[in-house]
């Protein structure tokens, strides 16, 4: 770890750690425990050496974690799992969840810096390498985002899509309602941590498109209501985070890399790209599910949050392109292709998390089917 760097009492142990091929599920499980413990520690930084042992079991799962996460030729996903709710944990401090103070007096700690970093590092690293940067750097920007846009937009019906689609039953729509809440009920939140600074044209399209997110300030209006009305409708929990324990990791590294680009203004160009994409391929993505829910005999309140946004990202989506992206390419030239690059960056990272749900839905789907056969 950097920065507060605790000594192990027991070089025995880490060796023993560092010898162990493969970590079990306990074992991340025990860890997140600590870390969780760690994390309501008043003045955790200022009181680290009080709780040594808890630091050294939660740092020698962390590293063993990393390595076989983002660096081992045979990737782990528990691992990836581990390391995502980890760095989850961290980037929630930075919204306002209207609970308990203290729940936020580590919001500003060097020590979960320090995590929150040193996971970073190497995962990004990783998410870098699955795309070719030195091809992207040298595109016509312009036409590059143009075209990916109008083939995002209405894309070819994917196998997945289909699943969705044709297939899914209520189980499944359950299951999805549940990992997608995570994202949900707090929509759009990573975006108003970009909208502080001088004020310009770009600037107000992305603060035009907060404030219809937001509802324009009415509750019953904002689009994350519009979620909770649909898990009311199926007598789901509403609690924001109720399904955590559900979300795969690659779900969990989309929310994760939003907070990432966000909070960091020298990656703004890769937010933009990210949002343009996001904003370009929901009306599709969101077709399937409403589709399902209405083959299913769901009600408009089961659908209502999926038919919002097939209405309404249409046009967010051509903000995004014409009044936002194209117009950062004449304003950063040399840096224009961040665009790109943050939004093939999400249409991987979304094709991926989508093949996730896909799978988790499918399960829940043959499970409910045993218990009835």
């Amino acid at each position: 770890m950097h920065g507060n760097q605790v000594t192990l009492p027991n070089p025995d142990l880490e060796a023993s750690w560092r010898t162990t091929a493969q970590l079990t599920k306990a074992d991340y499980a025990q860890a997140e425990q600590h870390f969780t413990h760690l994390l309501e520690v008043e003045d955790l930084d200022q009181n680290l050496d009080r709780h040594v042992e808890r630091v050294n079991a939660f740092e020698q799962v962390l590293d063993l974690a990393i390595s076989a996460a983002y660096q081992s030729a045979n990737c782990s996903n528990l691992a990836r799992l581990f390391t995502q709710q980890i760095l989850y944990r961290i980037n929630r401090l930075k919204l306002f969840w209207f609970d308990d103070l203290r729940n936020y007096c580590n919001e500003r700690s060097v020590y979960l810096q320090d995590v929150r970093d040193q996971i970073e590092l190497s995962w990004q690293q990783w998410e870098a390498s699955q795309l070719s940067l030195e091809t992207l750097q040298n595109l016509d920007v312009t036409q590059a985002l143009t075209d990916r846009a109008a083939e995002d937009l209405e894309p070819e019906l994917s196998e997945n899509g289909r699943y969705f689609q044709e297939e899914m039953q209520e189980a499944g729509y359950r299951r999805l309602l549940a990992i997608a809440s995570l994202d949900g009920l707090v929509e759009a939140s990573q975006l108003s941590r970009t909208l502080g600074g001088v004020s310009n044209e770009i600037h107000s399209v992305l603060t035009r498109l907060l404030v219809e997110e937001y509802g324009a300030g009415r509750l019953n209006r904002k689009h994350s209501s519009y979620f909770t009305r649909m898990l009311e409708e199926l007598d789901m929990e509403t609690e924001p985070e109720a399904y955590f324990g559900l979300v795969p990791w690659e779900v969990l590294a989309t929310i994760n890399h939003s907070f990432l680009l966000s909070e960091r203004k020298r990656y703004f160009l890769r937010y933009v790209g990210g949002l343009l994409h996001t904003e370009i391929s929901v009306p599709a993505a969101f077709s399937v599910y409403s589709n399902a829910a209405q083959r299913l005999g769901l009600s408009e309140n089961a659908t209502g949050y999926w038919d919002l946004h097939i209405k309404v990202d249409k046009l967010h989506g051509r903000w995004m392109l014409d009044e936002v992206a194209l117009p950062l390419i004449n304003q950063y030239p040399n840096d224009a292709w961040e665009l790109v690059f943050g939004y093939d960056q999400q249409k991987l990272m979304g094709d991926r998390a989508g093949a996730a749900v896909a799978a988790l839905c499918r399960e829940a789907d043959q499970n409910a089917s045993k218990r009835f056969t």
